[in-house]
């Protein structure tokens, strides 16, 4: 049966994971793969994967993570922000990849239609601790907890003042995009974090929420007409229903998340048609 399929943070600079996902197989000649971002840090890695999997379904659709945005001192290709951003949106658009970037492709297979809009919002430390006011409040306490994303030091917003200031730029273009959408048709959102702050209410560490969304998408699943919402991010793979919408985290995760776990790493999560266990 042809299917909509997700997965997102491969992380393949881990050699199990790279072997993961040189086993990833479509169920069908037609399906669709969706790959919520973190694929790697080296650009060379993400146009490797993305090639293997683009032979292998007959459409792939990229929403960039955190990590294909870091300048990482071991990637030869050392640009920074929007210019990276750009940079590996033409490399998709060479592989025959869908980004956030070009038009949103409409799936028309079991439980379609639906436009499968892929989007690129990153975060801006909004979801903060309760009685945590400000950004700089925020940023203050997750360093003296020891919970610091690497984002800040290898994720540069240039030419944009700050990664929230990127973020506050790419809302109103994706905003500007989904209403403009195909008219009467359901949303599959494909986003790297996800829309709404409760899925980051049972991290480990809450203080690194705040490089995890923004709250400024709270709506969108609403306001959209969102069928499924597909995240990662957050290495929590499972299925939440919010106001009725189904959010999907697909996440494959490290080597050290995943080997514990007594499901089989690298399983594509279906999207459409609904699973029995999603429905």
């Amino acid at each position: 049966m042809t299917s909509l399929l997700a997965i997102s943070d491969l992380h393949i600079g881990y050699q199990e994971n790279r072997r993961i996902v040189e086993e990833i197989r479509p169920t069908s000649d037609s399906d669709w793969l969706l790959v919520a971002g973190d694929v790697s840090e080296k650009v060379s890695d993400v146009e490797w994967a993305l090639r293997l999997l683009g032979d292998r379904f007959e459409k792939v659709v990229w929403a960039p993570g955190n990590h294909e945005l870091w300048t990482h001192p071991s990637d030869p290709v050392q640009l920074r922000g929007e210019e990276r951003y750009r940079h590996l949106v033409e490399v998709c658009r060479d592989l025959g990849v869908v980004t956030p970037e070009d038009p949103y492709p409409i799936w028309t297979g079991p439980g379609g239609p639906v436009t499968v809009a892929p989007l690129f919002v990153l975060y801006d430390y909004t979801f903060r601790m309760p009685g945590v006011a400000t950004k700089e409040e925020a940023l203050a306490l997750a360093y003296d907890k020891g919970v610091v994303c690497t984002d800040e030091m290898l994720l540069h917003p240039d030419p944009y003042p700050s990664r929230d200031a990127w973020c506050a730029a790419r809302i109103t273009e994706t905003e500007r995009r989904l209403e403009a959408r195909t008219p009467g048709v359901p949303t599959v959102l494909v986003n790297h974090y996800p829309l709404v702050r409760d899925p980051t209410l049972i991290l480990y560490h809450p203080e690194f929420a705040i490089w995890c969304g923004t709250e400024r998408t709270a709506d969108w699943h609403l306001r959209f007409d969102v069928h499924t919402m597909v995240y990662g991010h957050l290495h929590i793979p499972r299925t939440t229903w919010y106001d009725g919408v189904r959010f999907e985290e697909v996440s494959l995760g490290y080597p050290r998340e995943w080997r514990p776990r007594s499901t089989v790493p690298g399983q594509l999560r279906q999207i459409l048609p609904v699973p029995e266990r999603a429905s």
